[in-house]
Protein backbone atom coordinates (compact mmCIF):
# COMPACT_ATOMS: atom_id res chain seq x y z
CA UNK A 1 0.00 0.00 0.00
CA UNK A 2 1.42 3.43 -0.54
CA UNK A 3 2.14 5.58 2.24
CA UNK A 4 1.85 9.15 2.45
CA UNK A 5 5.01 11.56 2.58
CA UNK A 6 3.67 12.33 5.87
CA UNK A 7 2.56 8.59 7.19
CA UNK A 8 6.57 7.51 6.17
CA UNK A 9 7.49 11.27 8.82
CA UNK A 10 5.18 9.87 11.14
CA UNK A 11 6.58 6.02 11.10
CA UNK A 12 10.32 7.05 10.99
CA UNK A 13 9.36 9.34 14.02
CA UNK A 14 7.48 6.86 15.88
CA UNK A 15 10.20 4.33 15.20
CA UNK A 16 9.77 0.55 16.01
CA UNK A 17 5.67 0.15 14.72
CA UNK A 18 5.61 -3.25 16.56
CA UNK A 19 6.18 -1.54 19.82
CA UNK A 20 4.10 -1.42 22.94
CA UNK A 21 3.44 1.72 25.26
CA UNK A 22 1.18 2.19 27.96
CA UNK A 23 -1.52 5.01 27.26
CA UNK A 24 -0.16 8.08 28.22
CA UNK A 25 3.14 7.23 26.79
CA UNK A 26 1.16 6.77 23.30
CA UNK A 27 -0.40 9.58 23.35
CA UNK A 28 2.53 11.81 24.45
CA UNK A 29 4.11 9.89 21.26
CA UNK A 30 1.23 10.63 18.92
CA UNK A 31 0.84 14.31 20.07
CA UNK A 32 4.51 15.29 19.37
CA UNK A 33 4.32 13.50 15.67
CA UNK A 34 4.12 15.37 12.35
CA UNK A 35 0.90 17.04 12.64
CA UNK A 36 -1.89 18.60 10.03
CA UNK A 37 -4.05 21.78 9.99
CA UNK A 38 -6.61 20.32 11.73
CA UNK A 39 -7.59 18.96 15.12
CA UNK A 40 -7.50 15.08 14.64
CA UNK A 41 -9.92 13.06 16.10
CA UNK A 42 -8.00 9.98 18.40
CA UNK A 43 -9.45 7.08 18.48
CA UNK A 44 -8.76 3.67 19.78
CA UNK A 45 -9.41 0.37 18.34
CA UNK A 46 -9.61 -3.23 19.24
CA UNK A 47 -9.85 -6.91 18.77
CA UNK A 48 -12.63 -8.92 21.32
CA UNK A 49 -12.10 -12.54 21.70
CA UNK A 50 -16.13 -12.55 21.20
CA UNK A 51 -17.93 -14.48 18.27
CA UNK A 52 -20.24 -11.63 17.52
CA UNK A 53 -22.44 -14.38 15.28
CA UNK A 54 -23.73 -15.40 18.53
CA UNK A 55 -26.48 -13.07 20.50
CA UNK A 56 -24.75 -13.67 23.63
CA UNK A 57 -21.65 -12.66 22.69
CA UNK A 58 -23.03 -9.06 21.62
CA UNK A 59 -20.93 -6.37 22.78
CA UNK A 60 -22.53 -2.91 22.87
CA UNK A 61 -22.80 -0.11 25.24
CA UNK A 62 -22.25 3.50 25.97
CA UNK A 63 -20.24 5.52 28.61
CA UNK A 64 -19.95 9.12 29.60
CA UNK A 65 -16.92 10.66 29.44
CA UNK A 66 -15.43 12.53 31.83
CA UNK A 67 -13.61 15.02 29.77
CA UNK A 68 -15.66 15.21 26.93
CA UNK A 69 -15.53 14.41 23.09
CA UNK A 70 -14.36 17.91 22.16
CA UNK A 71 -17.03 18.65 19.56
CA UNK A 72 -21.09 19.92 19.79
CA UNK A 73 -23.44 16.95 19.91
CA UNK A 74 -27.41 17.86 18.79
CA UNK A 75 -29.72 15.80 20.75
CA UNK A 76 -32.80 15.25 19.62
CA UNK A 77 -35.74 13.40 21.75
CA UNK A 78 -38.91 11.44 20.93
CA UNK A 79 -41.20 12.29 23.86
CA UNK A 80 -44.17 14.31 25.50
CA UNK A 81 -46.26 15.32 28.64
CA UNK A 82 -43.58 16.13 31.44
CA UNK A 83 -40.65 14.22 29.64
CA UNK A 84 -40.74 16.81 26.99
CA UNK A 85 -39.89 19.21 29.25
CA UNK A 86 -37.22 17.68 30.88
CA UNK A 87 -35.43 17.43 27.77
CA UNK A 88 -35.73 20.75 27.08
CA UNK A 89 -34.70 21.98 30.24
CA UNK A 90 -31.44 19.53 29.81
CA UNK A 91 -30.94 21.26 26.52
CA UNK A 92 -32.09 19.05 23.93
CA UNK A 93 -31.50 20.99 20.63
CA UNK A 94 -34.74 19.43 19.39
CA UNK A 95 -38.03 17.53 20.97
CA UNK A 96 -41.36 16.18 19.69
CA UNK A 97 -43.54 13.43 19.71
CA UNK A 98 -45.48 12.39 16.92
CA UNK A 99 -44.41 15.50 14.86
CA UNK A 100 -40.58 14.90 15.29
CA UNK A 101 -40.98 11.33 14.26
CA UNK A 102 -43.02 12.30 11.27
CA UNK A 103 -40.22 15.14 10.27
CA UNK A 104 -37.55 12.37 10.41
CA UNK A 105 -39.28 10.00 8.17
CA UNK A 106 -39.73 13.46 5.73
CA UNK A 107 -35.91 13.63 6.05
CA UNK A 108 -34.86 15.64 8.96
CA UNK A 109 -31.59 14.49 10.01
CA UNK A 110 -29.83 17.25 11.87
CA UNK A 111 -29.10 15.54 14.75
CA UNK A 112 -25.97 13.56 16.28
CA UNK A 113 -27.91 11.37 18.93
CA UNK A 114 -31.75 10.55 19.23
CA UNK A 115 -33.39 9.99 22.47
CA UNK A 116 -36.72 8.29 23.01
CA UNK A 117 -38.87 7.04 26.20
CA UNK A 118 -39.43 3.54 26.41
CA UNK A 119 -43.66 3.98 25.66
CA UNK A 120 -42.48 6.16 22.42
CA UNK A 121 -40.67 4.04 20.86
CA UNK A 122 -43.87 2.66 19.26
CA UNK A 123 -43.64 5.42 17.19
CA UNK A 124 -39.51 5.12 16.68
CA UNK A 125 -39.44 1.61 15.58
CA UNK A 126 -40.47 2.06 12.10
CA UNK A 127 -37.37 4.40 11.18
CA UNK A 128 -35.33 1.63 12.15
CA UNK A 129 -34.04 1.59 8.06
CA UNK A 130 -33.48 4.98 8.15
CA UNK A 131 -31.25 5.53 11.72
CA UNK A 132 -30.05 2.17 11.86
CA UNK A 133 -27.59 2.19 9.24
CA UNK A 134 -26.55 5.56 10.70
CA UNK A 135 -26.04 4.06 14.55
CA UNK A 136 -28.92 6.61 15.48
CA UNK A 137 -31.21 4.17 16.76
CA UNK A 138 -32.47 4.04 20.49
CA UNK A 139 -31.05 1.33 21.86
CA UNK A 140 -31.70 0.40 26.29
CA UNK A 141 -28.12 -1.05 25.87
CA UNK A 142 -26.65 2.52 24.93
CA UNK A 143 -28.84 4.86 27.16
CA UNK A 144 -30.91 6.35 24.63
CA UNK A 145 -34.51 4.30 25.90
CA UNK A 146 -34.73 5.96 28.84
CA UNK A 147 -37.63 7.20 31.17
CA UNK A 148 -34.61 9.58 32.53
CA UNK A 149 -34.52 11.92 29.67
CA UNK A 150 -32.90 14.81 31.70
CA UNK A 151 -29.80 12.95 32.73
CA UNK A 152 -29.44 11.32 29.30
CA UNK A 153 -29.79 14.58 27.44
CA UNK A 154 -27.08 15.93 29.91
CA UNK A 155 -24.87 13.28 29.53
CA UNK A 156 -25.35 13.36 25.52
CA UNK A 157 -24.57 16.59 25.40
CA UNK A 158 -21.40 16.36 28.32
CA UNK A 159 -19.74 13.94 25.83
CA UNK A 160 -20.45 10.47 25.42
CA UNK A 161 -19.16 7.43 23.27
CA UNK A 162 -21.14 4.17 22.48
CA UNK A 163 -19.06 1.47 21.62
CA UNK A 164 -20.15 -1.64 19.70
CA UNK A 165 -17.96 -4.42 18.22
CA UNK A 166 -18.24 -5.35 14.19
CA UNK A 167 -18.84 -8.73 12.45
CA UNK A 168 -14.73 -9.05 12.68
CA UNK A 169 -15.43 -8.71 16.91
CA UNK A 170 -13.39 -5.26 16.17
CA UNK A 171 -14.41 -1.95 18.13
CA UNK A 172 -13.53 1.46 17.08
CA UNK A 173 -14.15 4.09 19.34
CA UNK A 174 -12.94 8.14 19.47
CA UNK A 175 -12.30 9.47 22.63
CA UNK A 176 -11.60 13.10 22.09
CA UNK A 177 -9.34 15.49 20.33
CA UNK A 178 -5.66 15.56 19.19
CA UNK A 179 -6.03 19.27 21.13
CA UNK A 180 -6.45 17.93 24.62
CA UNK A 181 -4.06 17.26 27.40
CA UNK A 182 -2.64 13.86 27.32
CA UNK A 183 -3.62 13.44 30.91
CA UNK A 184 -7.68 14.34 29.66
CA UNK A 185 -7.00 11.93 26.60
CA UNK A 186 -5.99 9.05 29.10
CA UNK A 187 -9.01 10.03 31.40
CA UNK A 188 -11.27 8.71 28.78
CA UNK A 189 -9.45 5.81 27.31
CA UNK A 190 -9.79 4.53 30.91
CA UNK A 191 -13.21 5.40 31.14
CA UNK A 192 -14.08 3.71 27.79
CA UNK A 193 -11.60 0.88 28.52
CA UNK A 194 -13.71 0.50 32.13
CA UNK A 195 -16.70 -0.03 30.42
CA UNK A 196 -15.73 -2.18 27.65
CA UNK A 197 -14.55 -5.07 30.30
CA UNK A 198 -17.66 -4.60 32.20
CA UNK A 199 -19.48 -5.41 28.92
CA UNK A 200 -18.04 -8.79 28.51
CA UNK A 201 -20.49 -11.89 27.73
CA UNK A 202 -20.59 -14.03 30.65
CA UNK A 203 -20.37 -16.47 27.13
CA UNK A 204 -17.30 -15.05 26.08
CA UNK A 205 -14.37 -17.50 27.39
CA UNK A 206 -10.78 -17.32 26.84
CA UNK A 207 -8.90 -13.89 26.69
CA UNK A 208 -10.98 -11.09 26.19
CA UNK A 209 -9.20 -8.10 24.22
CA UNK A 210 -6.79 -9.55 22.34
CA UNK A 211 -5.33 -6.49 21.56
CA UNK A 212 -5.39 -2.37 21.04
CA UNK A 213 -4.05 0.40 19.38
CA UNK A 214 -4.52 4.07 19.28
CA UNK A 215 -4.22 6.33 16.54
CA UNK A 216 -5.25 10.06 14.99
CA UNK A 217 -6.91 10.75 11.97
CA UNK A 218 -3.75 10.79 10.05
CA UNK A 219 -1.41 8.68 12.11
CA UNK A 220 -0.45 4.89 12.36
CA UNK A 221 -1.56 3.66 14.80
CA UNK A 222 0.49 2.61 18.28
CA UNK A 223 0.17 -0.40 20.23
CA UNK A 224 -0.89 -0.46 23.50
CA UNK A 225 0.21 -2.91 26.42
CA UNK A 226 -2.79 -4.96 27.47
CA UNK A 227 -2.10 -4.70 31.03
CA UNK A 228 -3.40 -1.36 30.72
CA UNK A 229 -6.60 -2.22 29.70
CA UNK A 230 -7.05 -4.52 32.75
CA UNK A 231 -5.95 -3.04 35.29
CA UNK A 232 -8.39 0.05 35.49
CA UNK A 233 -11.79 -2.15 35.83
CA UNK A 234 -13.14 -0.94 39.17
Amino acid sequence: MRRSKLYKQQAEAIGDLSARYSVLDALNKLKALPGVKFDQTVEMALKLGVDPKKSDQTVRGAVALPRGTGKTVRVAVVCDGPAAQEAKDAGADVVGFEDLVQKIKDGFADFDILIATPDSMRLVRPLGRQLGPRGLMPNPKTGTVTDQVGTAVREAKAGRAEFRADRGACVHVPFGKMSFEAEALKENFDAIADAINKAKPSSAKGAYIMSCTISGTMTPGLKINLKELTKVVK
